[in-house]
């Protein structure tokens, strides 16, 4: 425990909590959606707000922020109203985004490409408080949006038109999971990175897919990963001198693999304790020809 004697690890660890916590938090919302890359293509975008930050000697984790809802939104436009070219505008606007990105902070005096690196893959020795403070307002936002709107967020993210129909503003919670869903790129991007932070907003939920049998119970050990792999990345990256964001995603893919090959004799498990549960000593159902039986009267 003696990485926790360094400012800067204790600094790192805060932040890998909050981005554990925040990121499947989020990201279990976009895969009901249906928009699991979402995240890595505001992760894009948010290049050009690093690039701004540093050109115009601002918080890059603002101005990051800033551009990344402003894109967020933008792309939710563009679903809403781009039916035939959408695909097109979509393109235009992630990579104009990393062009952007790359072109700013070479422009300004203190930017490199170095500079950039941190932020897209990570960086555990560049968190500084500020950016501990940023990551602590964001993270609060974001927590406060899925888990106190997680009812109509479910059901918007399940059937738009059935939560249009009683009444929910579907599309003003749309923007509003697409926003929570940039700030909580920009929450990860300094432990993660722009580049990977998509994996983790994706992979816990689907690792927690495989054994969670309601949602409350899905978001719960999807949370329970992302913490885990993000403090043992962090420590992991500590002691062996590699790239946090590619340790924290390779550790949630492990996962995701090791509950996957849990998930099947799990299944048999809970069908026998089923079985068991209700036995019927009814004779096998014989079926007349010409006749409908109740599977056909509901479609299966």
């Amino acid at each position: 425990m003696d990485f926790l004697d360094y400012a800067f690890m204790q600094r790192a660890l805060l932040a890998a909590v909050l981005v554990g916590i925040t990121a499947p938090a989020v990201g279990i919302y976009l895969v009901q959606r249906r928009q699991a890359l979402m995240g890595d293509g505001i992760g894009h975008v948010a290049m050009t707000g690093v690039g701004l930050g540093f050109l115009l000697t601002w918080s890059p984790v603002w101005m990051a922020t800033l551009v990344s809802v402003l894109g967020a939104v933008l792309m939710e436009l563009i679903r809403w109203y781009g039916k035939t070219r959408g695909d097109l505008a979509l393109a235009m606007l992630f990579y104009g985004g990393m062009a952007g990105g790359v072109m700013f902070i070479n422009l300004a005096p203190t930017g490199s490409n170095a500079n950039l690196t941190s932020y897209l893959f990570g960086s555990l020795s560049t968190v500084s408080e500020s950016d501990v403070t940023a990551i602590c307002v964001l993270a609060a936002f974001v927590v406060l949006v899925t888990l106190g709107l997680r009812r109509q967020l479910f059901a918007v993210s399940q059937d738009e038109e059935f939560a249009r129909v009683t009444g929910l503003p579907v599309r003003a919670l749309n923007l509003l999971t697409a926003v929570t869903a940039a700030v909580t790129v920009t929450v990860a991007m300094r432990v993660v990175g722009l580049l990977l932070v998509s994996a983790l907003m994706v992979v816990p939920v689907a690792a927690a897919q495989q054994i969670g049998r309601s949602f409350a119970a899905t978001f719960a050990i999807a949370v329970a990963i992302g913490v885990s792999v993000t403090i043992g990345g962090t420590v992991t990256s500590y002691y062996q001198d590699v790239p946090p964001g590619a340790t924290i995603v390779l550790l949630t893919i492990g996962a995701f693999m090791v509950l996957t090959a849990l998930a099947t004799p799990l299944a048999r498990r809970r069908a026998r304790a089923a079985a068991a549960a209700n036995p019927t000593d009814d004779p096998a159902e014989c079926v007349i020809p010409g006749s409908r039986t109740a599977a056909d009267e509901v479609g299966v």
